[in-house]
C-alpha cells in the first residue's frame, strides 16, 4: 500500500502535453476559417458596387485619369471685349423688354380708368332717366314729386332750368288728363250758346256765315260739334296743346278760358318731361350725376 501512493502517475503527465497540442491546433484552425469567412464577407460587399465592380474587372481603377486642362489665366482681349458686348447687348435686351412691360402696363391703365368712367357716366345717365320716368308717374298722378324735385334740380337744373321749373311748379298745382276730358265734356254746352256779349250784327254775321262754308276739302270743319269732337280725341291720345287749339277757335271760347289755360299748362309740363327724359340720354355736358359732379361720358346713344 505505501508503494502504491508515493509513486507518482506516470501516464498521466505523458499524456497532458498530447491533449493541450491538439486542442491549440483546433483554435489556430477555428480562427483562420473565421478570418477567411470574414474576408470572403468583405470582398462580397466591396464588389456589390457596379462603379467598383467595373473598375476592377476593367483594370483602371487603379490608374490615375489624364489631367484635365487648366484653364487659361490670362485670357486674349477679344474674347474678353466679346463677352461684355454680350452683357451689354443682355442688359440693354432686359431693359427694352421691361419698358414694353411697363408701357403694356399704363396703356391697360389708362384703358381701365377710362372704362371706368364711361360705366360710371352710363351709371349716372341711367339714374337721371329713372329719376325722369318717376316724375312723370308722380305727375301724371298728380301726386307731390318730393325728394324728386331735389333730385331735378341737382341733375337738370343746369341742362333744363326752364323745364325743371315748369315740373316742380306743376306738382304744386297738377292738371289730370281725366279732369280736362271731364271739364271739356261740362262746357259743350257753354261752348254751343253763342257768345254772350256778341251784338246783333255779330250774330247775323255768323248765322250767315254757317249757311254757306267754303274751305278745302281736307281742311277740318270749323262746325261746333266737330271742333268739339277733335278736342276729345287730341285729350285722349295726350295732345291737350291741339286740343286747347281747338276749343279756342270756338265763338264762344271765353266760356273755356280756364280750361283752355290748363290745357296749355298740361301741354307744357308734358314737353318739360320730355326735355328731361332727353337730357337724361343725350346731353353733353350738362348733366350732373347724384352727387353733383358733371357727367363726363358722353352718351352712347349720340356718339
Amino acid at each position: 500500500m505505501t508503494n502504491d501512493i508515493s509513486e507518482p502517475d506516470t501516464s498521466f503527465a505523458e499524456r497532458a502535453p498530447v491533449a493541450r497540442r491538439g486542442t491549440s491546433w483546433r483554435a489556430l484552425l477555428a480562427i483562420a476559417l473565421v478570418g477567411f469567412l470574414l474576408g470572403g464577407a468583405a470582398l462580397y460587399v466591396a464588389l456589390g458596387s457596379p462603379d467598383l465592380r467595373i473598375a476592377l474587372l476593367s483594370g483602371t481603377a487603379s490608374e490615375p485619369g489624364p489631367a484635365a486642362p487648366l484653364p487659361s489665366s490670362a485670357p486674349t482681349g477679344v474674347p474678353l471685349a466679346a463677352s461684355a458686348a454680350r452683357q451689354v447687348a443682355e442688359v440693354a435686351e432686359q431693359q427694352g423688354g421691361l419698358d414694353q412691360r411697363v408701357a403694356a402696363m399704363e396703356q391697360r391703365i389708362t384703358r381701365l380708368d377710362l372704362q371706368a368712367q364711361a360705366a360710371a357716366g352710363n351709371a349716372a345717365r341711367a339714374e337721371g332717366l329713372l329719376i325722369a320716368f318717376a316724375t312723370r308717374r308722380a305727375i301724371e298722378r298728380g301726386a307731390p314729386l318730393g325728394y324728386l324735385a331735389d333730385q331735378l334740380r341737382l341733375r337738370f337744373g343746369e341742362a333744363q332750368p326752364r323745364a325743371v321749373r315748369t315740373i316742380i311748379d306743376a306738382s304744386v298745382r297738377p292738371v289730370l288728363l281725366d279732369q280736362l276730358l271731364a271739364r271739356l265734356d261740362g262746357l259743350a254746352p257753354a261752348l254751343h250758346r253763342p257768345p254772350a256779349a256778341e251784338g246783333l250784327l255779330g250774330r247775323f254775321s255768323r248765322e250767315l256765315g254757317s249757311l254757306f262754308v267754303v274751305r278745302r276739302e281736307d281742311a277740318p270743319s270749323p262746325a261746333i260739334d266737330r271742333r268739339l269732337e277733335r278736342a276729345r280725341l287730341f285729350l285722349e291720345s295726350g295732345r291737350a296743346g291741339a286740343a286747347a287749339a281747338e276749343v279756342r277757335l270756338l265763338p264762344n271760347a271765353a266760356e273755356a278760358a280756364d280750361w283752355i289755360s290748363d290745357a296749355e299748362s298740361y301741354a307744357a309740363t308734358q314737353l318739360a318731361l320730355e326735355s328731361i327724359e332727353t337730357a337724361a340720354v343725350l346731353e353733353p355736358r350738362q348733366l350732373r350725376d347724384r352727387t353733383g359732379a358733371q357727367v363726363e361720358q358722353l352718351s352712347p346713344v349720340g356718339g
